[in-house]
């Protein structure tokens, strides 16, 4: 089954770019839930540990994946994501501030489903996750199965 409202899962260990990239989702009038980790661990934790909310209900899950986190940097987490059969389906958008060809070609290698560079100027930062927000509630997004 397909899902129009998944939970959006930001992933980005700077309390400041969380914040603006959930102001600026909802400001694009995005009403889906959001929930926010602060490091790679935490996300792998939530899919791969004990978690009864995972997959119950048919729920579907958008991650906005940062790279340099710690703990886990966000490249390893998308490999492990995409390697699990339950959740290579999983949509990963890449948003970090690096334009390092190689970590993008290492993530399209890995499956991301799209790779965004996070402008460093304030305003284009922000207009750049409006965008995003106005992009995601086209998506279709698949319900993951419980494990």
């Amino acid at each position: 089954m397909l899902n129009q409202t998944p939970t959006i899962l930001i992933v980005e260990d700077d309390e400041g770019h969380a914040i603006l990239i959930r102001e600026n989702l909802e400001a694009a009038g995005l009403s889906n839930r959001i929930e926010r980790f602060c490091d790679g661990q935490a996300i792998l934790d939530f899919f791969f540990k004990a978690n009864p909310r995972r997959g119950s209900n048919g729920e579907s899950f958008l991650i906005l994946l940062d790279i340099r986190m710690p703990k886990v940097d966000g490249i390893e987490v998308l490999r492990r994501l995409k390697a699990d059969p339950q959740l290579h389906k999983l949509p990963v958008i890449m948003l970090t501030t690096t334009d390092d060809t190689r970590e993008v070609e290492r993530c399209h290698e890995f499956g991301c489903n799209g790779y965004i560079q996070k402008p460093v100027d304030y305003e284009k930062f922000t207009e750049a996750i409006r965008r995003i927000g106005l992009f995601l509630p086209l998506l279709l997004v698949p319900q993951l199965s419980a494990r």
